[in-house]
């Protein structure tokens, strides 16, 4: 992989690489650091088992969080793939629009796609088992994850802190006595259509509850609700405006467009096309563009940059849904790019320089996140502790 697709794969806030950066290579390290040296205030003992509950905590968190989700996701397709269906057409296509829809793209790649249709009809003529099927596949990989990180881990967490301190001879054992039943109801079928990053923020949501309700006492469970609603803030709403906020203030300071991927700023291809005057735009329709059009520049980003698949054969994969809204954004932003290039009279040079910038606006945004989740937060959190307890160390172990 080139620096280029690292800087943007990093830069993509609807995947899940920058949460990987940022959890794993900085945030962990530093928050167990930041919880050795706090709890290390009130004991050596303290600030061991505190740092302890931190390693294991944060890491197998962590590995359900990232990759939970998506390995019970590819069971879960297997098991429906299994029951006769493909599973994964998109349900968007149940609610027929202009120009796509279940029973229109059936219609329209009958002789296109002719296995790919066959798959759709099965579908639609058993529409209340696929759709149930998706919602059992959404749940499925919600639930367990919820369940693991949001009571089993704390659990057993603590249950090896309270072991270690038997064999020490150390305080009496803490023991938590809350309800752990979770109820998911009402779950629509399309939601089993959501993005990783969708699906851990819904795990997210889940977990804090858990977190809340396993806590060993009243300030431990006040703690975890407030530090984990502000790093499902920090997570998943921060880094989008963080980024929105950089390209905006770089595009005023080095008047150089950079919302577009930094892919494409670094795209030869793209570029000569722009130099050339021979881009090709969509004029109208954008979904009769893809279909009547499937090799041009711009459909091969619509690929790359807003999810549109092909078969092999080349005819559009009927069974995907077409977000027409994001792909006009995409057009607008190009042909914006494409005008202040122009207007710059150097478009190789432009587009370098918004390359840098852009790469830069990335770093950016991890380094600024990354110490409001690994520094700020912790620090934060410490403060309004000492606040509220009177206590340096951890709620949970301080009794």
């Amino acid at each position: 992989m080139s620096l280029v697709n690292i800087i943007s794969a990093i830069g993509d806030t609807s995947k899940v690489y920058p949460l990987v950066v940022r959890d794993c290579g900085i945030e962990i390290p530093t928050k167990v650091a930041l919880t050795y040296n706090q709890n290390l205030k009130d004991s050596e003992e303290m600030a061991k088992n505190a740092t302890r509950e931190r390693l294991l905590d944060e890491y197998s968190t962590s590995f359900v969080w990232l990759a939970g989700g998506p390995i019970i996701n590819k069971i879960c397709s297997w098991l429906i793939k299994k029951s006769g269906f493909y599973p994964n057409i998109n349900s968007n296509l149940f609610k027929e629009k202009q120009n796509q829809g279940i029973k229109y793209n059936i219609d329209k790649f009958e002789k296109l796609a002719p296995n790919e249709v066959n798959e759709m009809k099965k579908v639609l003529s058993n529409k209340s088992t696929y759709q149930k099927l998706l919602a059992g596949k959404f749940a499925l990989s919600t639930i367990i994850p919820i369940s693991l990180i949001g009571f089993v881990i704390p659990k057993l967490n603590f249950a090896l802190t309270n072991k270690i301190k038997e064999s020490k001879n150390n305080k009496e054992v803490i023991s938590s006595k809350n309800n752990n039943n979770v109820s998911f109801k009402g779950i629509s079928a399309s939601l089993a259509n959501i993005s990783d990053v969708n699906r851990m923020a819904v795990i997210d949501g889940g977990y804090t509850v858990g977190r809340v309700a396993t806590g060993r006492n009243k300030y431990e469970r006040l703690e975890n609700g407030f530090r984990l609603s502000m790093m499902m803030f920090l997570n998943f709403v921060a880094p989008i405006w963080i980024a929105k906020g950089l390209d905006k203030f770089s595009g005023k300071v080095f008047g150089t467009n950079v919302n577009l991927d930094p892919k494409i700023f670094a795209d030869k291809e793209f570029i000569e096309l722009i130099k050339s005057g021979k881009l090709e735009l969509p004029k109208e329709n954008i979904i009769e563009y893809l279909d009547n059009n499937p090799n041009s520049k711009f459909t091969q980003l619509c690929k790359q940059f807003c999810g549109v698949k092909y078969l092999k054969n080349g005819v559009r994969d009927p069974r995907e849904y077409i977000n027409t809204e994001k792909i006009g954004k995409f057009q607008t932003e190009i042909e914006t790019f494409i005008s202040e290039a122009k207007k710059s009279n150097n478009v190789d040079k432009y587009a370098k320089k918004a390359l840098r910038v852009k790469s830069a606006n990335i770093f950016a945004n991890i380094g600024i996140s990354s110490f409001l989740l690994a520094i700020a937060l912790p620090k934060l959190t410490f403060v309004l502790r000492k606040i509220v307890t009177g206590s340096e160390a951890e709620p949970g172990l301080n009794n």
